[in-house]
């Protein structure tokens, strides 16, 4: 796999799972802190997978 590969993963990987965390505390899947969630969880993912390829 291309490091391009696994930083997109890991933004897919990261995205889904902090857009769901809070649903699991109660809050609709498309509220803000949904949102916000997602946002954080990319970030963290793309973070993680470029720091295991390089």
């Amino acid at each position: 796999m291309s490091q391009k590969s696994i930083i997109m993963l890991g933004l897919f990987i990261g995205s889904t799972i902090g857009g769901y965390i809070p649903t699991i505390f109660g809050s609709s899947f498309f509220s803000y802190w949904s949102i916000i969630g997602n946002a954080l969880g990319g970030t963290l993912g793309v973070y993680i997978a470029y720091k295991m390829t390089t």
